[in-house]
C-alpha cells in the first residue's frame, strides 16, 4: 500500500462513495413520507369533484390531502387564476406559503459541495503523486541516490584483497577526505573523479565503499541507468538534485555505477545533442568541472567500457585519475579467499595457496561464490567443517556444471569416454611445457561425458608458440585414442577441434607465427561488420595460403600426438583401467601411471560405482566429451 497511485484510487473512491450518499440524501431527505405526484388536470379533477379537504399552495408547488388522508402533489407551470375560485366553490380549505429559504451553509452545501470535493480529491491527489520528492510518479527531477552515512559504512581496505595497486591509487583520496589543509597548504586540490576501469566482480563498487569507509565520510550511490528517462531533462535534473543534496553531506563520496550508461560518446546515436541521455551527460560534466566548484564533494564511477566515454569526461577535471581494477593474480586470489574463508569454518586441510592456483581467470565475485558453493557442499553432507573436498567439488561445479549422477551410460560409451580422457592425459604428461594434469575424470558433468583438467603453476599473462603447439596436440589426444584403441570415432572430439581450429588461426592470422606468411595481420578481429565478424581484408589467393598454413600447422600436432600415444599404449590402458574403476583419478594417480607403477587408491577409500549396466531409453549419442 505504499504505492502513492494506489493510495489517490482508494481516496478518489471513498470522495465518490461520499458525494453519492450525500446527493441523495439531499434529493431525497423527504422522500419517507413524499405526496404522490399527479398532473394538473388530475389535480383539477379531484377538487371538482369534491375529494380534497385541504390545500397548500408554495411557489409553483400544490399539495392536496384528500378526504381519506392521502396526500397528492402537483406543480403549477403557469400562473391559474381560477384556481381559487375553484378551490372556494369546492369548499376546500387552502393556504398559501412563500419558498422556504436555505440557509448559506445548506446552499454552500449543495450547490459547492461537489466542486470543492473534486478539487481537494485533486491537490491530494496530486500531493500523492508528488511523494513531496520522495519517490512519487511525478518526482522525476529528484535524484534516486541512495546515502549511506558513515556509522553505517562498515566496509575498509581491510575488506578488500586482491587489488594492491588499486589501493594505493585511492589512498591519496582518503588522506585528501581525512585532511584536505594538508594538500590545500601546498597548492593542491582535491580530486573531481576517480573512474574505476575493470571486468565484472572485481570489486570496483566494494573500493568504493572502502574509501568513504576509510575516510568516515557519507556515500552516495547510483547507477547511471537511474539518470535516464523517457522525459528529455529529468537525468539533467537528476544529476544537479544529486549535488545540491552531496553538498550538503560535504566532504563525501558519489558513486556511479556503469557510468557508460549515461557517459557514451555525445553526438554517436539518433537525435543528435538534444537526446536525454546527451544532456544529462552535459549536466554531469559542468557539475563535475563547470562554473560552480563543488568542494569536497568526489565522484567514483564504475565501467567494463571505458573506451565508449565521451573524451570531455575522461580530461583531467572531471576524472582526474583512471584506477584499474583487473582480474587477481595467484596471490591477489589467495589474499581474497583468505577474506571470504573467515566468514566459514574450515578445515584444517584447506589451503588457500592451491584453491588459488586452481582458480586462475576467478574474479572477486568467483571465488567469493566458490566459497559459498563449497559451504553449501559441506552443509548437504553435514559436515562441521568446510573440506578441501567440499572446494573441490564446488570449483568443479562452477567450471564444468553439477554431476550427472542421474545419467546413465552404456559400458561401451564410459570405455570410449575413458580412452578419450586417457589420451588427453598422457599427451599432456608427455608433452614439457603443457601445464600439469590435476584431474581426469568421466562423470559427466554439464555437457561433457569427461574432463581433463590442466592447473598452471602460475598464472599465463602471455601466450608462447611453443606452448600453443602443445595445446593443440593435447586437444587431438581424445580422438587419436578412440582411433587407436576402440577403432572408431565418436563426436566427443567437436569441441577439440573447434578450439584447435581456432587457436591455430588466430596464430597464423594475429599473432603472426607462421614462418610462411610472416607477421602480416591477416585478419582484424576489432575491425568488425554490422552483423559481427571479422571483415575480410585479404584476396582470395592470400586466403588459400592462409588455409593452407592452418592445416600444416594442425596436421604436424595432430602426427605428434598420435606417435605419443603408439609409443606409450600401456600408460593409457593403465590409465583407462584406473578410470573404469574409479571414475575420478587425481594428479598423483596420475604421476603413479606415467612412471610405470600401480596407481594409489583415491584419498576417501575407493567411491561406489555407478551402476550403467541398464541401456538408458534415450541416449543422445552427440554428446560431447569435453578436453
Amino acid at each position: 500500500m505504499n504505492n502513492p497511485l494506489s493510495k489517490a484510487a482508494i481516496w478518489v473512491a471513498i470522495a465518490l462513495l461520499l458525494f453519492t450518499v450525500f446527493k441523495n440524501f439531499a434529493d431525497g431527505r423527504s422522500s419517507a413520507g413524499s405526496p404522490k405526484q399527479v398532473a394538473y388536470s388530475e389535480f383539477l379533477e379531484e377538487v371538482k369533484a369534491h375529494r380534497l379537504k385541504e390545500v397548500v399552495l408554495e411557489d409553483r408547488t400544490i399539495i392536496g390531502v384528500t378526504n381519506e388522508g392521502s396526500k397528492i402533489r402537483t406543480t403549477m407551470t403557469l400562473l391559474d387564476r381560477g384556481l381559487v375560485n375553484d378551490l372556494i366553490n369546492a369548499g376546500v380549505r387552502f393556504d398559501v406559503k412563500a419558498p422556504e429559504e436555505q440557509s448559506f451553509l445548506a446552499q454552500v452545501l449543495i450547490n459547492w459541495f461537489p466542486m470543492l470535493l473534486l478539487v481537494g480529491v485533486w491537490i491530494f491527489f496530486m500531493r500523492q503523486m508528488q511523494g513531496g520528492g520522495k519517490g512519487g510518479a511525478f518526482s522525476f527531477g529528484k535524484s534516486k541516490a541512495r546515502m549511506m552515512d558513515e556509522t553505517n559504512n562498515t566496509v575498509t581496505f581491510a575488506d578488500v584483497a586482491g587489488c594492491d595497486e588499486s589501493k594505493e591509487e585511492v589512498g591519496e583520496i582518503v588522506d585528501f577526505l581525512r585532511d584536505p589543509s594538508k594538500f590545500q597548504k601546498l597548492g593542491g586540490r582535491i580530486p573531481r573523479g576517480i573512474l574505476m576501469v575493470g571486468p565484472p566482480g572485481t570489486g570496483k563498487t566494494l573500493l568504493a565503499r572502502a574509501i568513504a569507509g576509510e575516510a568516515k565520510v557519507p556515500f552516495f550511490s547510483i547507477s547511471g541507468s537511474d539518470f535516464v528517462e523517457m522525459f528529455v531533462g529529468v537525468g539533467a535534473s537528476r544529476v544537479r538534485d544529486m549535488f545540491e543534496n552531496a553538498k550538503k553531506h560535504s566532504p563525501c563520496i558519489i558513486f556511479i555505477d556503469e557510468i557508460d550508461a549515461v557517459g557514451r560518446h555525445r553526438g554517436a546515436g539518433m537525435g543528435g545533442g538534444n537526446d536525454e541521455r546527451e544532456q544529462t551527460l552535459n549536466q554531469l560534466l559542468v557539475e563535475m568541472d563547470g562554473f560552480e566548484a563543488n568542494s569536497g564533494v568526489i565522484v567514483v564511477a564504475a565501467t567494463n567500457r571505458a573506451d565508449v566515454l565521451d573524451k570531455a569526461l575522461l580530461r583531467p577535471g572531471r576524472f582526474d585519475r583512471q584506477v584499474t581494477v583487473g582480474l587477481p593474480d595467484i596471490r591477489g586470489r589467495e589474499q581474497i579467499l583468505s577474506v571470504h574463508m573467515r566468514k566459514v569454518p574450515i578445515g584444517p586441510d584447506v589451503k588457500a595457496e592451491v584453491l588459488a592456483r586452481g582458480t586462475p581467470g576467478f574474479s572477486g565475485a568467483d571465488l567469493a561464490n566458490l566459497v559459498n558453493e563449497a559451504a553449501l557442499f559441506a552443509a548437504r553432507r553435514n559436515k562441521r567443517l568446510v573440506e578441501m573436498q567440499d572446494f573441490e567439488d564446488a570449483k568443479d561445479k562452477i567450471y564444468m556444471g553439477p554431476e550427472r549422477k542421474s545419467m546413465v551410460m552404456r559400458e561401451e560409451e564410459r570405455i570410449n569416454t575413458a580412452y578419450h580422457e586417457s589420451g588427453h592425459a598422457v599427451v599432456a604428461k608427455l608433452l614439457p611445457k603443457s601445464d600439469p594434469v590435476h584431474k581426469v575424470t568421466i562423470m559427466p558433468r554439464g555437457w561433457a561425458l569427461g574432463v581433463t583438467w590442466q592447473l598452471p603453476e602460475h598464472d599465463n599473462i602471455s601466450g608462447y608458440k611453443d606452448k600453443m603447439l602443445e595445446q593443440l596436440a593435447i586437444m587431438f589426444g581424445g580422438r587419436i585414442a578412440e582411433e587407436i584403441f576402440v577403432g572408431q570415432m565418436s563426436t566427443g572430439a567437436a569441441n577439440d577441434f573447434s578450439r584447435a581450429t581456432k587457436l591455430a588461426r588466430a596464430m597464423v592470422t594475429r599473432y603472426g607465427m607462421s614462418d610462411s606468411l610472416g607477421v602480416m595481420v591477416y585478419e582484424d578481429s576489432e575491425n568488425e561488420g554490422f552483423f559481427g565478424g571479422a571483415v575480410k581484408t585479404i584476396s582470395e589467393a592470400t586466403q588459400q595460403k592462409v588455409d593452407a598454413e592452418i592445416r600444416n600447422i594442425l596436421d604436424t600436432q595432430y602426427a605428434l600426438a598420435r606417435r605419443l600415444l603408439e609409443e606409450n599404449r600401456d600408460k593409457v590402458e593403465a590409465m583407462t583401467k584406473a578410470l573404469l574403476e574409479w571414475e575420478t583419478i587425481d594428479a598423483d594417480q596420475v604421476n603413479d601411471i606415467m612412471a610405470g607403477n600401480e596407481p594409489r587408491p583415491p584419498k576417501g577409500g575407493a567411491p561406489t560405482r555407478r551402476n550403467n549396466n541398464d541401456t538408458p531409453p534415450n541416449v543422445n549419442s552427440t554428446a560431447p566429451a569435453a578436453a
